[in-house]
């Protein structure tokens, strides 16, 4: 994927004239060799963020890297403020009906970017959009506490029948199945994002392509070189534009994250999403004002393929988990303060309580690995039948770390395991698809604070369960917490879904993430938040 080019620097300029004009002459001539077009007047705002993004459509992305541009170029009726709590996004104000079933939004007088109004039928589109089967937005389900969004997004109604309606232009009222704690939540969620029905007329799904895109965020992207970068620049016509200090975003493609380090040191990023964790320390030295760790909602796993004939056994699956030396990893082989997981959902989620752990959690790792060999032995595998498993990663030095550690735990249960790696794009396609593995890395964070955003990457129906794994029980489990409106009886149910995922090995959790940043001093305004989301529009730069 990656390719050597020249490195864009950013020079200091001098006092006099000639030398400014010496400086952008150079400036220039670098950003066009890199291949990123000249820059816009005023800040610019460097960010790392790793993988190349598969879309601009906020219905066609499904990860953090994808979120940070789509999160500037789009804005919901609730959005997130530096602490990535819900504040009034498009919506003004919002009324709740007594029973928890009905949301009225009252819209402020906002503009797209090319100077449209924004409208509540923009957001019924939209909400139609994303719940039409033909979309095929996999994220769809996050959005299903509204009234027939399963329904619609299973062909088996009209997406008439959703329950969204424009009362008129500037008023919307959403109608929900049952009362849902984290609703406001998740409308900060990027498949919450108003479509502008104008700009997809005019030209269907090629309406969001750098040359026709419309959004209504704080930026608007011009530019978008696979495999380099995507350009967004700051969209005057953003209710709060006079607030935005920063004039122009670019968000460089790169997954290697020594080299990305090195560039950020370099003084070529101002922002960087994640470095090697074996640096941490050295960085606690020398750039301690510079660097951001913090914990957050999100978990680190690896998904069995219950498809794999050989993986099919509960025993063999928690073999291997119990193998896995969750205290080594985060302490000697990244040493970047997360936390070994043994449960599904993050503690310190809203409206549960304690997760389940294994029971096996606090077990000294020795006898662990004693029940481990035995219960391989009990599944037939021992020296005439090894266990050979295919381990995939995506293209990361932290995630080859992990799984080098962890095919060396497997292998003192006799298990034979070959990694493979390849660019996120394709791993996390391969995923969905539950193909070209046995055993492969994935990772999630929260989109809202609840712990079904966790549980229900298990259910049998959703697109992110990628290793299929198929409990008629835990299925009905997360459907009857759907219907529940007591806080307390909802969250006996999806503790005893929790417990049925756990014991039964569903997948191998292995640790609880925390973000890792480094910013420029120049940047202010960058907080550590639990949900590691920080919009461009609360950044400032120094000149």
């Amino acid at each position: 994927m990656h390719t050597d080019r020249r490195k864009l620097r950013l020079l200091r300029p001098s006092a006099s004239a000639a030398s400014l004009l010496a400086v952008a002459a150079t400036l220039l001539a670098a950003a066009l060799s890199f291949g990123v077009a000249a820059p816009a007047a005023g800040k610019t705002l460097h960010m790392h963020n790793g993988g190349d993004p598969a879309s601009l459509d906020p219905h066609k992305v499904s990860g953090d890297w994808e979120n940070r541009i789509v999160g500037d170029l789009f804005e919901g009726l609730v959005t997130e403020d530096r602490q990535a709590s819900p504040i009034p996004g498009m919506a003004l104000r919002w009324e709740i009906s007594a029973d928890g079933l009905t949301y009225t939004f009252h819209l402020r007088d906002a503009r797209w970017s090319d100077g449209e109004a924004v409208t509540a039928h923009d957001f019924v589109f939209a909400y139609r959009r994303l719940m039409d089967p033909q979309t095929a937005a996999n994220y769809a389900y996050l959005q299903y506490p509204i009234r027939h969004a399963e329904a619609v997004n299973s062909g088996d109604a009209p997406v008439a029948q959703l329950g969204v309606a424009a009362v008129d232009d500037r008023t919307l009222r959403i109608e929900l199945e049952n009362p849902t704690p984290y609703f406001l939540g998740a409308l900060t969620h990027w498949t919450a994002y108003p479509v502008p029905r104008h700009a997809h007329a005019a030209h269907g799904d090629d309406w969001v392509k750098p040359e026709n895109i419309v959004s209504n965020g704080p930026y608007k992207a011009v530019e978008w070189v696979p495999g380099s970068h995507v350009r967004a620049v700051k969209n005057d016509l953003h209710h709060a534009a006079a607030d935005v200090d920063i004039d122009e975003v670019i968000y460089y493609v790169l997954e290697d994250e020594s080299a990305a380090l090195r560039r950020y040191e370099a003084g070529e990023f101002d922002i960087l999403t994640e470095f090697p964790t074996d640096h941490i320390e050295r960085l606690r030295v020398e750039r301690p004002d510079e660097l951001f760790v913090a914990p957050f909602q999100g978990l680190y796993y690896y998904v069995f393929n219950h498809n794999a004939e050989h993986l099919s056994d509960r025993r063999v699956r928690e073999a291997l988990s119990m193998a896995v030396n969750r205290p080594v990893i985060v302490d000697k082989i990244l040493g970047n303060g997360a936390v070994p997981a043994y449960s599904w959902v993050p503690p310190g989620m809203d409206n549960y309580g304690e997760p389940y752990f294994a029971a096996w959690k606090d077990t000294p790792y020795a006898e662990r690995m004693t029940r481990a060999k035995q219960l391989m032995a009990d599944a037939g595998h021992g020296p005439d039948n090894p266990l050979r498993l295919t381990l995939r990663y995506n293209t990361n030095e932290n995630h080859k770390r992990v799984a080098i550690a962890v095919s060396g735990m497997w292998k003192a249960l006799g298990v034979s395991t070959e990694l493979v790696n390849t660019e996120v794009k394709v791993h996390y396609d391969d995923l969905q698809r539950n193909t070209g593995f046995d055993i492969a890395r994935a990772g999630w964070l929260a989109d809202y604070n609840d712990p079904d955003n966790f549980l229900n990457l298990l259910r049998s129906d959703v697109d992110y369960n990628y290793g299929r794994w198929n409990n008629a029980e835990f299925d009905r489990l997360m459907e009857t917490a759907r219907t529940e409106a007591d806080l307390s009886e909802r969250a006996g149910l999806l503790h005893r879904g929790e417990r049925l995922a756990i014991m039964d090995a569903a997948a191998l959790p292995i640790y609880y993430y925390v973000s890792r940043n480094i910013v420029s001093k120049k940047i202010k305004g960058f907080e550590d938040n639990v949900r590691d989301i920080h919009r461009t529009r609360w950044l400032t730069k120094a000149d």
